[in-house]
């Protein structure tokens, strides 16, 4: 969607809002706005802590991620000019081949209440129902913190479904969470809509047998080795949700149980709950995993005991050989902003190798709770809500042969000669359930631990060239002025003496 005018630029000093003031100040400004409801909704479905929360993405990623990925669906941002520049170039990173509408805004169109009347003008305009099926309106953090009231918007345009949202920095912990804001409220709608009468099938048409819908978001081969599993004990493989359109959503909650794969999905799991679906947590990884999941499966849907034996025996005997013939000999950190990190680190044991900590942005749910104690009867130390200082003092601690993290994790480590991959693009980038996942994560993670020797050769070659004093571009070797130190050192420490006899008055 074009602007028809140019883009004004919010300033902070026009109305105390804009994208520099603190995250404090933005929280009571939304509550003040009229947005207490939803914060105190995100406070329960996504706690913080123990520090605050995670040093991760925008978390708007998230929801417009969930957007971008479906099919006949528009999405509308809502937000400060810089925030929705970046949103839109990570999305076009990410492979997301459709534009993103903006509604641009100033001062006073945010305190007048103009913008609102702006944002209903853009959805009328995008709600063509030949083009989609739904448009979706983002509120970002300053237009959140003004109480800009999507809820007033239409539910319905045209038989084009209206879906806003509000995902601000200071309300919504990560970019993970961030996708469940957005598939929990499609989700409700749906639900509401078949509660009051026929909805479309789903494209490949309705599934003679009970289905597992799968909630969270994985590799697209994960599915299929999912459904392979199931099909001995007579149950087929539902949706992933979040979907790839929208008449999916039909059919995912159409199932007999739901497969909490990532297990912060909160408020969907609440819309599945409502609708009277079983929900299990954890997933088919490694063969002590993949046993306890197909059982969790099986009795949620109250599968004959003949059926779940028969299930377990035509796949673990696979994953124990890949396992057996692919070991992983080694010590290796993991941690990552996805939600899969401790799915990952089993699968890493039961391969073979030690994994003493494991650090996950996510936060802590009763359906973690199988994976936590397994990995912590494996000696797995698991931090929820990991800060990066948290995920680095781990790499310096325990020294692994193969650190997987976020990219400044990956960086220290390297720095350290460490061999690291990046979580996102090379673990969640491969399978990971069954034999294809234990195959597949062994020959990546071996292939990086055995570069240790290359690390050691380019520090070797290159020394301390880059680092510290060292680093930048010189004509001349360059020189060590010590004095020079001394004295910034002490200029430093006046202004901090200065600065604390002041509070004192």
């Amino acid at each position: 969607m074009n602007a028809r005018q140019p883009i004004p630029i919010l300033k902070a000093s026009e109305d105390g809002l804009g994208c520099h003031a603190g995250k404090d100040q933005l929280l009571a400004a939304a509550e003040a706005a009229g947005k207490s409801e939803t914060l105190a909704q995100y406070a329960q479905d996504y706690p913080k802590g123990p520090h605050d929360q995670p040093q991760s993405m925008c978390p708007a990623f998230g929801s417009l991620r969930v957007g971008l990925r479906m099919r006949r669906t528009a999405t509308i941002l809502s937000g400060s000019a810089c925030c929705v520049y970046g949103l839109t170039f990570t999305s076009h990173f990410y492979g997301a081949r459709r534009s993103v509408g903006y509604v641009p805004f100033n001062s006073e169109t945010l305190v007048t209440g103009k913008l609102f009347e702006d944002i209903r003008e853009s959805v009328y305009a995008q709600a063509d129902p030949d083009r989609f099926d739904a448009v979706v309106v983002i509120n970002l953090c300053v237009p959140t913190a003004s109480g800009v009231p999507l809820q007033l918007l239409p539910k319905e345009i045209n038989g084009v479904r209206i879906i806003g949202i509000d995902v601000p920095g200071f309300g919504v912990p990560t970019h993970a969470e961030a996708k469940d804001v957005l598939a929990g409220a499609m989700l409700g709608y749906a639900m509401n809509e078949a509660q009051a009468g026929p909805v479309a099938a789903p494209r490949q048409g309705r599934s003679a047998l009970p289905t597992v819908s799968l909630l969270g978001e994985m590799f697209p081969a994960d599915p299929m080795v999912i459904a392979q599993m199931l099909a001995p004990m007579g149950l087929a493989a539902g949706p992933v949700v979040p979907t790839r359109e929208w008449r999916e959503l039909y059919a995912a909650l159409d199932c007999s149980a739901v497969a909490a794969i990532h297990p912060f999905y909160t408020a969907t799991m609440r819309v599945f709950e409502s609708a009277g679906r079983a929900i299990v947590g954890s997933a088919p990884v490694g063969v002590e995993g993949t046993a306890a999941w197909i059982e969790g499966i099986g009795e949620a849907v109250n599968v004959p005991a003949e059926l779940i034996g028969k299930a377990k025996q035509a796949v673990l005997p696979g994953i124990e050989a890949v396992l057996s013939r692919s070991p992983i000999r080694g010590r290796i950190t993991v941690s990552g902003y996805e939600g899969s990190e401790l799915l990952v680190a089993r699968m890493l044991i039961e391969s073979g190798a030690e994994v003493p900590y494991v650090g996950t942005a996510c936060p802590r749910t009763a359906l973690s709770t199988a994976d936590r104690e397994w990995l912590e009867a494996h000696g797995a130390h698991v931090q929820y809500r990991a800060s990066l200082e948290q995920d680095l003092a781990a790499v310096h601690a325990f020294r692994p042969d193969l650190a997987i993290g976020t990219t400044p994790v990956v960086q220290a480590a390297k720095e350290m000669t460490i061999p690291a991959l990046y979580f996102t693009n090379l673990i969640s980038a491969r399978p990971l359930m069954g034999a294809a996942g234990a195959g597949s994560l062994a020959q990546v993670v071996r292939s990086a631990m055995d570069n240790k020797d290359r690390f050691l050769a380019m520090k070797d070659f290159f020394g301390d060239a880059g680092v510290g004093d060292n680093a930048g571009v010189w004509q001349q070797t360059p020189q060590a002025r010590p004095e020079f130190r001394a004295h910034t050192r002490r200029q430093v420490q006046k202004v901090l003496a200065r600065r604390k006899a002041e509070e004192m008055i």
